[in-house]
């Protein structure tokens, strides 16, 4: 199976996973911490789907830590984009995520293969980056 298919394949799990433990967790618990408890779930087991089963990278505490990166960097952007379809554009309130969700896979991709895969490098003694 294609790395990209692998990732948009472990997107579904994920959301799958996410979902399910904010359900879970919200037979016992309020909806905000149902849903913050899931929400930080859901970025662990992606960080540990991505560097395991789509990008092939060693998981490290340097990554775990490094990856939630990849979603404040994803939600600014699907922001702006979305303003920019909304207000600029004039597209529906209810279609404009669906194509900011469209137009975010490949960067989303992108940004998780990048600090991935930087996460793996390590400084060797002389000063020179290493790729494992």
């Amino acid at each position: 199976m294609p790395r990209w298919l692998r990732f948009i394949f472990g997107g579904g799990v994920n959301t799958v996973f996410t979902y399910g433990v904010y359900l879970a967790l919200n037979l016992i618990m309020t909806y905000r911490w149902a849903y913050l408890i899931a929400y930080v779930l859901g970025v662990v087991f992606a960080y540990y789907f991505n560097a395991v089963f789509v990008f092939d990278v060693r998981l490290s505490w340097k990554g775990l830590f490094a990856y939630p990166v990849v979603y404040i960097v994803q939600y600014g952007v699907s922001a702006l984009l979305l303003e920019g379809l909304v207000k600029a554009l004039d597209m529906s309130p209810k279609l404009a995520p669906l194509v900011v969700i469209v137009v975010m896979i490949p960067i989303t991709y992108f940004l998780n293969k990048y600090v991935l895969k930087a996460s793996e490098k390590t400084v060797a003694p002389s000063g020179t980056i290493i790729d494992k």
